[in-house]
């Protein structure tokens, strides 16, 4: 007897850790399809510091997720960048942006997400090339924060966090 019921606790627990980890994992074609908002700030060694929000919307057509971020600044600033994330395999993407050079790989672990790009920051004549180490992290209250590091010649130079909301 007390082994049927170890059984049945042992099945009841597989059952509640497989469901709470299938609910953590972050699947990037899922979490930004359609509309989400988001609020965010970037501060710099310098001394610049900005807030922002910006307003996603994701399309997936099975293979690619393109994500449109239309950002608002403090400053009044408006921007639009708009990422392309193909699917390359399970957890793992290719990405493209307009103001990234070359393709980041992003690599989904569970409920994280780790990439890193490079972006001129300047003008074609005076670039100002720097590298964004972002960690995005799906949250138990179902938000997911972006925390990055940006570096230039390895150096740390800024700081960028931004919450996504659904």
């Amino acid at each position: 007897m007390a082994k049927g019921l170890f059984s049945i606790a042992m099945g009841l627990a597989m059952l509640t850790v497989t469901g709470t980890a299938d609910a953590a994992d972050l699947v990037l074609e899922k979490y930004f399809l359609g509309k989400t908002k988001a609020e965010g700030s970037f501060g710099a060694i310098n001394g610049v510091s900005r807030d922002f929000t910006v307003n996603l919307t994701g399309r997936w057509d099975g293979k690619t997720l393109t994500l449109r971020e239309d950002f608002h600044f403090s400053d009044g600033e408006r921007d639009t960048k708009t990422w392309r994330f193909r699917k390359t395999s399970e957890g793992r993407y290719s990405g493209t942006r307009e103001d990234v050079i070359g393709e980041t790989q992003v690599v989904v672990d569970g409920n994280v997400a780790r990439f890193n790009y490079l972006v001129n920051l300047g003008t074609p004549t005076k670039p100002n090339k720097v590298r964004f180490y972002d960690k995005m992290e799906l949250r138990s209250d179902g938000t997911v924060l972006n925390t990055a590091l940006v570096t230039k010649y390895l150096f740390p130079v800024a700081r960028t966090k931004v919450l996504f909301r659904r």
